[in-house]
C-alpha cells in the first residue's frame, strides 16, 4: 500500500508526532491508522525510557524568605544551558516562593499553584 501525504497529515494531526515518524509508522503498519498510532505510542515509550536514565546534574538552588520563614529548593536540569536560561531561573525563584506558602513537602509544593498553573 502506498502512503499518501493525506494519510501522513491525518496521523500527524491525531498523534502530534513528526512527519517522518508518521510516515515510518504508516509504512511499518501497512497504512493501518490505528496500528500506526500504537506504533508511535510504543516508540514514544521507548524514547521516554531511554531518557529516564539520564542524570540531571546541572541546575540551580533557589532561596526565598518571608518574615521568619525561609525555603531552599534545588531544581535540576540536564544541561548548564538550561540552568543559565532566564526562564529556568525565574521558575526556580517562583518555586522557592511557593515553597514558603506550603508545609515544604514535595507533595504540597507539587500541588500548589504557580501563576494559576500547578507546579
Amino acid at each position: 500500500m502506498s502512503i499518501t501525504a493525506a494519510m501522513v497529515k491525518e496521523l500527524r494531526e491525531k498523534s502530534g508526532a513528526g512527519m517522518m515518524d508518521c510516515k515510518t509508522a504508516l509504512t511499518e503498519t501497512g497504512g493501518d491508522m490505528e496500528a500506526a498510532v500504537d506504533w508511535l505510542r510504543t516508540k514514544g515509550l521507548a524514547k521516554a525510557a531511554k531518557k529516564a536514565g539520564r542524570v540531571a546534574a546541572e541546575g540551580l538552588v533557589g532561596v526565598a524568605s518571608e518574615g521568619t520563614k525561609a525555603a531552599v529548593i534545588e531544581l535540576n536540569s540536564e544541561t548548564d544551558f538550561v540552568a543559565r536560561n532566564e526562564g529556568f531561573q525565574e521558575l526556580v525563584s517562583k518555586v522557592a516562593k511557593v515553597a514558603i506558602s506550603t508545609d515544604g513537602t514535595l507533595e504540597a509544593i507539587s500541588a500548589a499553584d504557580l501563576d494559576g498553573k500547578p507546579v
